[in-house]
């Protein structure tokens, strides 16, 4: 029976991950004594003692929690943004290629993906590694995710009693979708430039919006962008052959006209899964690649318990 850790259960992604193995018996959670969360000799003890260490902790805890691990066994999968694009991690999108799943089997040390990368790798690196798009491309990106991703103040914020209680045009403005990270620099840039292999930055605006999760991240593609012309039909086959026998990621048939949900896009519509759904929009000249995830699943806690089940050898679907 494997031994795992949550340091940082305490936060949304430890208690997510906490409840979703708690749920297994092939698994034994070792808990730590609340009064005992900060206590450096008790956090290395029970890092030690594990098989696998989840890191829920904000950046700079995270690189102190990965350095008091010292047994050669103990594998770490770090929630945090501190080693994404730290060479010495392996970062933890199995799907990307048989390369990124056999590296995640070996690995002792794995980044957890962001959850706006996520949606951004997955649209963006086949069509990068198929040649049709290159790397020099210029990319334009947003996002408009659920309120859970900024953890416990802004979920507070949204929760706050009648915060979100509005008449008919008169809602209040907390119900109003909400652009941030406007200096355009937003922490997740990095995995998505250096993971799609881009040499340019890509520019990405994220939208918060008033329910608690779900995101869908859309990537704008420019038939002046692409190596040669191609249709969206093109485009969603390029899509669906990289990804076919994936059991997490699902490539949606191309529609002219979408139907939808009454014609829009449902970002919640893969909550509570560790799905990934693609699907291309627009016509020859203007396209759009679209992703859909849970941001709590895909985009953080299924992820790396998808990571964990893989760097154990075991069914990656199990508990997810």
């Amino acid at each position: 029976m494997f031994k795992i850790f949550v340091d940082g259960e305490a936060g949304t992604t430890g208690l997510q991950i906490r409840e979703r193995l708690s749920k297994r018996s092939d698994l034994e959670i070792l808990s730590i004594n609340p009064d005992l969360r900060k206590d450096v000799n008790e956090r290395q003890r029970l890092i030690n003692a594990s098989d696998v260490t989840f890191l829920c902790l904000p950046d700079a805890a995270a690189v102190e929690s990965a350095a008091l691990c010292t047994n050669p066994g103990t594998r770490i999968i770090d929630a945090s943004t501190a080693h994404r694009v730290n060479p010495d991690w392996t970062y933890g999108i199995p799907e990307l290629s048989p390369k990124h799943r056999e590296a995640i089997t070996k690995a002792k040390r794995i980044a957890n993906p962001g959850c706006h990368a996520s949606g951004f790798i997955l649209g963006v690196y086949p069509l990068v590694s198929s040649g049709i798009l290159p790397r020099t491309a210029n990319l334009a990106a947003y996002s408009i995710t659920g309120y859970s991703g900024g953890g416990k103040k802004l979920i507070a914020e949204y929760e706050e009693e009648n915060a979100m209680t509005h008449k008919a045009g008169e809602s209040a403005s907390i119900m109003a979708p909400a652009p941030y990270a406007l200096a355009l620099a937003h922490k997740h840039l990095p995995e998505m430039k250096k993971y799609c292999q881009l040499e340019y930055t890509p520019f990405f605006n994220p939208v918060l919006g008033p329910f608690y999760k779900g995101m869908a991240v859309t990537v704008a593609i420019f038939e002046n962008q692409l190596t040669r012309k191609v249709t969206p039909q093109d485009l969603t086959e390029i899509l669906f052959q990289h990804y076919q026998g994936s059991k997490f990621i699902k490539v949606m048939p191309y529609e002219q006209t979408p139907v939808l949900f009454n014609g829009r896009l449902d970002p919640t519509v893969e909550n509570d899964t560790n799905n990934a759904r693609i699907q291309v929009f627009g016509n020859e000249n203007v396209m759009q690649v679209t992703t859909i995830i849970d941001n709590l699943g895909k985009g953080a806690s299924g992820a790396a318990i998808q990571n964990m089940n893989i760097a154990l050898g075991l069914d990656e679907t199990l508990g997810l």
